[in-house]
C-alpha cells in the first residue's frame, strides 16, 4: 500500500470505526471485546485490499457478517460471564429509563443464538431488506423471515419487561430500539 492509501485507510479507519463498532458488538451479542477483535480481524482483511476496494464501508461490513457467519458455524464453547451480584435495576426516574432498556436488551439479545442475534441486527439495526440479509447469509429469503419471527417470539419470551419499558410501540424492536444496546467506548 502507498503512503496516499495509507493515509484514505487511517482516515477510514478514525472516521467510521464507532459505528462499525457498534455494529459488531451487536453481532457479538452484546461483547464489546469479541466485537472489537470481530471489528480488527475485519479491517485487517480490508487494508490487504484497501487499493481495489470501491465502496470501504460496505466491504468491512460484509467482512464483519461473514466472520460472525463463520463463528456461529465452528462448533465451539459457549463462554457464559459470571459476575459476582446481578447489577440493579433502576427505577428509571433519573434518566436511568434508557440505561435499564440498553442492559435488558443486551441480555435478551445474547440469550439468543448467534444466527437469530445476527438476522436480527442486519434486519433491525442496520435496516436491511430481508433479501439482502439473505444473499449476506446465504440462504433464502424464507429462512430469513422465519428466523426473524423465531428470533422475535424468544426475544418476547425471554424479556417480557421490553414491552412495558419501551412503550406502546416497543411490540416490534427497531432500530430505534436496538440502537439503544451500544457500547459506548
Amino acid at each position: 500500500m502507498d503512503a496516499a492509501g495509507q493515509e484514505s485507510f487511517r482516515e477510514f479507519v478514525s472516521n467510521r470505526s464507532p459505528a462499525l463498532l457498534k455494529t459488531a458488538v451487536l453481532l457479538s451479542g452484546g461483547d464489546r471485546h469479541a466485537g472489537e477483535d470481530l471489528l480488527q480481524n475485519a479491517l485487517i482483511k480490508a487494508a490487504g485490499r484497501w487499493g481495489r476496494i470501491d465502496e470501504p464501508e460496505a466491504y468491512v461490513r460484509q467482512i464483519l457478517y461473514r466472520q460472525q457467519v463463520s463463528r456461529w458455524r465452528l462448533k465451539g464453547r459457549r463462554r457464559e460471564l459470571t459476575v459476582a451480584e446481578p447489577p440493579d435495576r433502576g427505577s428509571g426516574t433519573d434518566g436511568a429509563g434508557a440505561t435499564e432498556l440498553r442492559l435488558l436488551m443486551r441480555e435478551a439479545l445474547s440469550r439468543l443464538t448467534a444466527r437469530q442475534r445476527t438476522v436480527l441486527v442486519l434486519r433491525f439495526f442496520e435496516d436491511l431488506p430481508e433479501a439482502d440479509v439473505a444473499r449476506l447469509l446465504g440462504c433464502s429469503v424464507g429462512t430469513v423471515r422465519s428466523t426473524t419471527h423465531r428470533s422475535l417470539a424468544r426475544l418476547r419470551a425471554h424479556a417480557p419487561e421490553l414491552t412495558a419499558l419501551g412503550g406502546p410501540g416497543a411490540e416490534q424492536p427497531s432500530s430505534r430500539n436496538l440502537a439503544a444496546v451500544e457500547v459506548r467506548p
